[in-house]
């Protein structure tokens, strides 16, 4: 009987809990997956606390892993028993043993790339390939703030924007993490606990303000955000790791500027399955590359998820972790 972190009602970290687990055969259309590693995001904590609510309870969460196919269901042609696979977003289930999952969502790993890496890039990785290439096209000389820009998402941003020839400024909470930041292609690293980042970003760019601000903080970050745009800027609010930003009126947009303003999500960019092999093959083309490298920073048992919530949520974590089965 293989295992499984199933949660039976939201909360904190304990509502997760360790049991035996049958996923079952794959039925028409689906793979059973055997994890080799799954990762950890943010998004596990908001469907954990039922910011993001699961579609039912008790359920399984995590968004993210990769391993080796082990069957597939009737009239599958996308994978095959015995390839390695990636995949992330929906629908949940990730943090287990082995899982069954349609068989669509799935990509096939080249060789170069380790399942470790897998699980730790794709959800992340393809969030970022959307950032830059679907919610605003970075090009040369353009300049972009990232916030949490030592965090998985903001490490892989920082380079990938970097090699487009932009300037990269970011957010984060500390010294060690602003040297990691500034190692992965952060041209000016801005302590938020030390400098009021709307001013220093003002600062860097003399005055005019930036092209584009990724912001998964939320709450803390969100207008001081739209203070960092220049003039018709793009304002990109894809989380909210401190909160739900509260309403507001969208005449506040133009006062600022005529700015934009998105909301988006990696389940929307990636729903159509060329869409999805898309976002896929843009990253695995920048990681072959060396253009953007994949280090998985920590890792915890799988059957610990809920000492891995506790320190995402603490801050404690850096760039990519994945859970082991």
């Amino acid at each position: 009987m293989s295992k499984a972190i199933r949660i039976y009602e939201t909360g904190g970290p304990e509502v997760m809990r360790w049991e035996d687990d049958d996923p079952g055969q794959p039925a028409a259309g689906e793979a059973l997956v055997r994890h080799e590693a799954v990762g950890l995001n943010f998004i596990d904590v908001y469907h954990r606390t039922g910011i993001y609510p699961l579609p039912d309870l008790p359920a399984v969460p995590g968004m993210e892993g990769a391993g080796i196919v082990e069957a597939v269901g009737e009239g599958v042609s996308e994978v095959a028993a015995g390839d390695r696979v990636a995949y992330a977003g929906m629908p949940p289930g990730a943090y287990a043993e082995v899982r069954r999952i349609p068989a669509d969502r799935l990509v096939q790993l080249p060789d170069a790339i380790s399942t470790q890496q897998g699980a730790a890039m794709m959800l992340q990785g393809m969030t970022a390939r959307y950032l830059l290439r679907g919610c605003y096209a970075v090009k040369a000389g353009d300049t972009l703030l990232i916030h949490a820009a030592a965090g998985g998402v903001g490490l892989i941003v920082c380079q990938w924007a970097r090699h487009l020839g932009a300037t990269v400024i970011g957010t984060v909470g500390s010294q060690d993490k602003a040297e990691l930041a500034s190692a992965h292609g952060c041209h000016h690293p801005i302590l938020y606990n030390q400098e009021d980042f709307a001013e220093r970003t003002r600062e860097i760019t003399a005055g005019k303000g930036v092209d584009v601000v990724y912001d998964s903080v939320g709450r803390a970050t969100f207008m001081k955000s739209l203070d960092c745009l220049r003039p018709m800027g793009m304002m990109v609010s894809f989380g909210q790791a401190s909160g739900l930003v509260p309403p507001f009126d969208p005449g506040l947009l133009s006062a600022k500027g005529s700015l934009f303003l998105t909301r988006p999500t990696l389940m929307t960019y990636t729903a159509k399955r060329d869409a999805l092999l898309e976002h896929a093959r843009d990253l695995f083309d920048v990681v072959q590359s060396g253009a953007v490298k994949i280090e998985v920073r920590q890792t915890y048992p799988l059957a610990e998820a809920a000492r891995a919530h506790q320190d995402l949520e603490a801050r404690k974590t850096t760039g990519s972790t994945v859970l082991l089965p």
